[in-house]
């Protein structure tokens, strides 16, 4: 399953990351640089265990950290409705 950003959801990179504006509600959404990095990871069809993999030897930090962190996540930009499934894959 692929993720995209909803269409109605406006990302700004800023100098620490990337802030999302959810242009139904007009909140927003900081992502510090590794919010960031797993977006990016996902809007470009990376699974979790690829993202998780990069964020561990970049952080230096045991894979099931990164694992359990780019879950985390995911869910609470799936669950704030910024992240829609494509239907593919």
């Amino acid at each position: 399953m692929h993720l995209r950003l909803r269409p109605d959801v406006d990302p700004t990179d800023v100098t620490d990351g990337t802030v999302l504006l959810d242009e139904r509600t007009g909140r927003r959404w900081r992502l510090n640089r590794t919010g960031t990095q797993v977006l990016r990871g996902v809007l470009i069809g990376q699974d979790a265990d690829r993202i998780a993999s990069e964020l561990a030897d970049r952080h230096r930090i045991p894979a099931h950290v990164a694992r359990h962190d780019v879950t985390a996540i995911v869910e609470r930009l799936r669950t704030a409705t910024l992240l829609e499934s494509t239907g593919q894959g």
